[in-house]
């Protein structure tokens, strides 16, 4: 029955004195420690941070430069156009820098280029158009790192291009010819690494639109009132890209994140306050779950299954009214990406089968169809690794020629591996766990056999059992509402730092269990231990209700939830794996 290989965290024999020390209990002072937090001093500030932690961004290399050009441009009413990507951290940072600069008195402009007709990053053809179209600045979010072309072909017609972005750069160490570069993991000469290497691209478009108004306002470290509330507004918007992102939620990811959660549903921009409307989460308490399941899926739709211009406008020019109209555009992209995905999921996984790519022979998967909708082919491939943990690359082909997406699994780098590929491959680009590829006419089956033979070489059989971090082993007597309440304060979670999970051995099964939900997917379960009884409920176990019977002693790993109904909160334990105790 246990569906995923346990790693039960070893007891900190300081967790005690830890706890006592930070008035908590002595299990989230193992979760502390768990996390690499042993200084009292610090797990404060880790549960109750502050807007006044987040780095200077001078600290960014190149920051001063690139701040300085944008606050020159816009005292000389020179052009300036923000170049993001189609994703949720590229349209969150073009909002961002659109925002900041027009506060500030600039010309600003945005170009967002279509998912399917231009791919992804900076092109030569928009370079064209932005250069004909009168620019003297153009600033990149969440890509550019890799544009060699492009930035040439910027510098020829005389516009200063500064990129930001935090992806990876190119395998050679070729790197472009530009105005500067910001990029979080990259340092000058002169300088040290920037503290937190983990910044999305809104996380980078955040710190330039807080350099450029300090440049703006003489270079003496503070920015006028108005953009310093603007920056403020804007961490809601750093922490929806944070979260869809997937980057580390740790240091100043997480409290931009935290902040940027805790105001998302007071943010005075017409389009946020339409896309949570649309998503009818106005009277809920956001947190990551929503971002990453509910706000983040509707963003990204309009760049799968349309143009994500149309999300940008909603968050920059338009009105309360056009926001609403663009938010419910949003929900219905969405539901047709659903369609589409499902659709090429079901093909997908027929040729799984067919290939058995899912057998202990293959340490990967790769998968290509003729027409398969190229904006849908990432989610696809997130599912398909949700399934069979191995990294899985799916392509969408048409006239032999490849448009692909992968995802990885962690130990497996992704992006390098396909950068040893370059001979069947017309370019690839991304990070460690996520990316983008083109393969050339004719060369799928060789790229899909090349691919699977490095996997296979480097993936371990051990790495494609998916891990369960467990923090540590706990009694049912003490998983209690204040116990859960202090768990909530290490939140939010997410990548880096993931929800709690404890593991409660030898519990009694009071009850047959009950089979929930519309398909009957669920069990809810009815635990004792000792004196103390407790209800689990276990999503997607409802396979295994024939099973299970009373009396019948398990081993849980569970997360502890608050569940609030008709006015009483209790707590809950959300099952993640079971065992049966033999």
């Amino acid at each position: 029955m246990q569906t995923r290989r346990w790693k039960i965290l070893p007891r900190q024999p300081q967790a005690e004195v830890f706890a006592q020390t930070l008035g908590v209990s002595p299990i989230v002072a193992q979760a502390l420690l768990n996390r690499g937090i042993a200084d009292a001093e610090v797990a404060r500030q880790f549960m109750q941070p502050s807007l006044l932690m987040l780095h200077d961004p001078a600290l960014l290399s190149n920051m001063g430069r690139a701040a300085g050009r944008v606050a020159q441009a816009i005292r000389a009413g020179e052009k300036i156009v923000v170049y993001g990507d189609y994703d949720v951290d590229g349209i969150a940072g073009t909002t961002i820098l659109w925002h900041a600069i027009r506060m500030l008195g600039g010309n600003v402009d945005y170009y967002i280029p279509h998912r399917v007709d231009e791919g992804y990053g900076i092109n030569s053809d928009a370079i064209e158009e932005i250069c004909t179209g009168g620019a003297k600045v153009l600033i990149s979010v969440d890509c550019g790192i890799t544009a060699l072309e492009p930035a040439q072909l910027a510098r020829d017609r005389g516009v200063d291009l500064i990129i930001t972005d935090h992806h990876e750069p190119r395998p050679d160490g070729k790197m472009p010819e530009c105005f500067c570069i910001v990029h979080p993991r990259m340092a000058a000469d002169n300088q040290k690494p920037y503290p937190n290497p983990h910044l999305c691209g809104a996380g980078v478009a955040l710190k330039l639109a807080w350099a450029s108004g300090q440049q703006f306002a003489g270079g003496n470290g503070k920015v006028q009132t108005e953009l310093r509330q603007l920056l403020i507004n804007s961490t809601s918007l750093a922490a929806l890209a944070t979260i869809a992102d997937v980057v580390p939620l740790v240091g100043e990811n997480r409290i931009i994140t935290h902040f940027g959660l805790m105001g998302i549903k007071q943010c005075s921009l017409p389009g946020v306050q339409a896309l949570l409307e649309s998503a009818g989460l106005l009277n809920e308490k956001v947190d990551s779950y929503h971002v990453g399941f509910v706000l983040a899926p509707r963003l990204n739709a309009c760049g799968r299954m349309g143009h994500a211009q149309e999300a940008v406008e909603m968050l920059t020019r338009a009105t309360p009214e056009r926001a609403r109209e663009i938010a419910a555009g949003l929900e219905q992209q969405n539901r047709e990406r659903q369609a589409t995905e499902k659709q090429i999921l079901a093909q997908a996984l027929g040729q799984i089968a067919e290939l058995k790519l899912d057998s202990e022979e293959h340490h990967a998967i790769v998968v290509g169809g003729e027409g398969w909708h190229a904006g849908v082919i990432g989610i696809v491939a997130s599912r398909i690794v949700d399934r069979f943990h191995r990294p899985a690359i799916v392509i969408s082909l048409e006239k032999g020629e490849g448009h692909g997406s992968g995802r990885s699994i962690a130990g497996f780098h992704l992006a390098n591996a396909l950068a040893g590929m370059g001979d069947l491959l017309d370019g690839s680009g991304g990070h460690e766990m996520a990316a983008g590829l083109h393969v050339k006419a004719g060369r799928f089956d060789e790229f899909r056999t090349r691919f699977l033979q490095y996997a296979r070489k480097l993936i371990a059989p051990e790495m494609l059992v998916a891990e369960l971090r467990i923090e540590t082993e706990a009694e049912l007597s003490q998983i209690t509402k204040p116990l859960v309440d202090q768990f909530y304060r290490l939140g939010p979670f997410g990548q880096g730092n993931p929800k709690p999970i404890l593991c409660c051995n030898d519990v009694e099964l009071v009850q047959d269990p009950n089979v929930v939900g519309k398909s009957g997917d669920h069990l809810q379960l009815r635990i004792r231990q000792g004196p103390t009884a407790m209800k689990c409920i276990a999503f997607k176990f409802g396979r295994l209700a024939g099973q299970l019977r009373r009396g019948m002693r398990l081993d849980l790993a569970v997360e502890p939830t608050l569940n609030t109904y008709n006015g009483y909160t209790n707590v809950e334990l959300d099952v993640k794996d079971l065992r049966v105790r033999m």
